[in-house]
């Protein structure tokens, strides 16, 4: 656990502001695109898919708000107050705002490299690595680096904290969780995409939209504190406030680590989902991504933020000192949440978060199923035989595991990947910038002539992008075979 803390500060301590920078190149490159385009993002949304072989723009927001919305934007949120106080929400804010950016940008990258795979359309970072910069050797170790920690680590998160609330609010072993958790992981990815694209189509926006009305009546509910809310997250997160002044650095440090926890924007997570879209343009589906990371941070993690504060169920310990100890005993995390909706309503708090928090992680879990399959299909060339058996099984036995270890190794497990991925992601779509720069002038010069953006990448004098030159599905699969 040492071991794993240091190398942990030694990822994330910097990590916290190049992210915000990255975010802040990307505002500043694409004009802003995030803000001036918001009635654009709408729109997109439910455009109607450009051709049969890939999923409508909706489904594939629904596919990556699943692996966005998740442990994080309940668990992650307590954990961030708890370590960095009320100021940390501000910061997680920050982050969206400027990391929808970032999201834009690799959903471009995604969109405009991606290629046909077994019929569907499949891409993310491995894809732009090696049609965009031409470093095949980086492509498939990033490849194997995103099949291993989505395969193999980062649904044990997930299924730590549906373990725990499910035991906090039911008294269920965590043994018995991580049986029925496993089985039914097995039973939705063994159907295949389709199977698992509606899994999270039915399940994210029911419990989204259930879980933001539940916060809205404790807000009503506790409306006198409001402001005075506010002002404690702001005074947080400037050093102004009488007991959390001296930790503004520690409410950056965790705003911005669990806000890229939570969004994942800029790691590269939401390129596999976004490249599955059928679309007429990259730059459409790219603002479609910017909405969803505001979905997941500014909607969802707020809404969590303000109710744990607003009730004061939360603690705050910096380096081993108590600052705050509101709740006694209670270990930071999804319990917070729990302890926030119980004193507002009574009673039912456990039972409503657990169910919740199941629903959010489960379709993360299937997300990261289906990006782990991906990057298979990348290095396979298919998605199928053994090499897929393995992975499915590797996928249920981490559910299994991550329900029953140590909640902080799995924590500090899922951010050190995370870390490692948001480093060299975040690299990568710096160093491709000039093809968004072009992309996104394209599709504002098209719109200020009336038209409906069609890509061209030829015109552009963008090489490689073979999935928009292609005229049939067997020409751009024969060139995946490699």
């Amino acid at each position: 656990m040492d071991l794993l803390s240091t190398l942990n500060g030694w990822i994330w301590n910097p990590m916290a502001y190049f992210a915000l920078a990255v975010g802040l190149f990307f505002t500043i490159l694409t004009g802003a695109v995030q803000f001036r385009r918001l009635p654009d993002m709408f729109r997109q949304v439910l455009a109607k898919p450009h051709d049969s072989e890939g999923v409508a723009p909706l489904q594939a927001l629904l596919l990556t708000l699943a692996s966005r919305v998740g442990v994080g934007n309940i668990a992650g949120v307590a954990t961030a107050i708890a370590a960095g106080g009320p100021g940390a929400l501000f910061w997680m804010v920050v982050t969206a705002l400027l990391g929808s950016a970032s999201a834009f940008a690799e959903t471009v990258l995604a969109q405009v490299f991606k290629r046909r795979i077994d019929g569907e359309h499949r891409g993310g970072a491995p894809f732009y690595v090696e049609f965009g910069l031409h470093l095949k050797w980086l492509a498939v170790s990033l490849a194997v680096g995103y099949m291993f920690f989505y395969g193999f680590v980062f649904s044990g998160v997930q299924s730590n904290n549906i373990a725990t609330s499910v035991e906090v609010a039911f008294g269920v072993p965590t043994w018995v969780t991580a049986i029925l958790l496993t089985g039914l992981l097995g039973f939705t990815v063994i159907g295949g995409t389709k199977r698992i694209i509606h899994a999270a189509q039915i399940m994210v926006p029911v419990m989204a939209l259930v879980y933001i009305l539940f916060t809205a009546v404790i807000i009503v509910l506790n409306l006198d504190q409001v402001l005075p809310t506010i002002e404690l997250v702001l005074a947080s997160a400037f050093g102004r406030d009488q007991i959390f002044g001296g930790i503004a650095g520690a409410a950056i440090a965790w705003g911005v680590r669990r806000a890229v926890f939570s969004n994942v924007a800029g790691v590269g997570e939401g390129t596999f989902g976004s490249a599955a879209a059928s679309t007429s343009h990259p730059a459409k589906q790219g603002l479609v991504q910017s909405l969803s990371v505001f979905l997941d941070t500014i909607v969802v993690c707020t809404a969590t933020g303000i109710m744990i504060i607003i009730t004061g169920s939360f603690n705050v310990v910096h380096r081993g000192q108590t600052l705050v100890e509101n709740i006694p005993g209670v270990e930071a995390g999804v319990t917070y949440t729990q302890t926030a909706i119980d004193s507002a309503v009574g009673g039912f708090g456990p039972a409503f978060v657990a169910i919740a928090l199941f629903f959010f992680a489960f379709t993360t879990m299937v997300a990261f199923y289906y990006i782990a399959e991906t990057n298979l299909g990348y290095l396979c060339g298919s998605t199928g035989g053994w090499p897929s058996a393995v992975l499915k099984t590797g996928a249920m036995a981490i559910t299994a595991f991550g329900a029953l270890v140590s909640a902080d190794a799995m924590w500090l497990i899922g951010d050190i990947g995370y870390g490692l991925l948001g480093w060299t992601n975040m690299l990568i779509i710096l160093a491709l910038s000039p093809v968004v720069y072009t992309v996104i002038k394209d599709y504002d010069r098209q719109r200020k002539q009336g038209l409906d953006p069609s890509f061209d990448p030829a015109g552009l004098g963008i090489s490689d992008a073979d999935f928009w030159t292609s005229s049939t599905p067997a020409d751009a699969d024969a060139d995946v075979a490699r």
